[in-house]
């Protein structure tokens, strides 16, 4: 699991780890609910509409990638952070 999805999901209380292992063990929460899962999956889109904001690309805009980026926010129904 790569290092940026596996902070996500602790965040979100998805996965736990085991804290005396040495390197630690991740396990999926069995008692994950709904909520937990929607926190996940809002975290995953967030990220995907900072790196559309934050990576021009040839011939790019500010604005161009804010629109880029709220798209994708409004596809999946996410609101934006404050």
């Amino acid at each position: 699991m790569k290092e940026r999805i596996r902070e996500l999901a602790l965040d979100a209380g998805l996965i736990n780890y085991v804290d005396h292992e040495t390197p630690r063990t991740y396990f999926i929460n069995g008692h994950a609910n709904i909520e937990e899962v929607q926190e996940f999956a809002e975290f995953i889109i967030r990220e995907c509409a900072l790196i559309c904001e934050s990576r021009p690309g040839p011939g790019d805009d500010v604005r161009s990638r804010q629109h880029c980026s709220l798209q994708i926010l409004e596809h999946f129904g996410v609101e934006e952070t404050p």
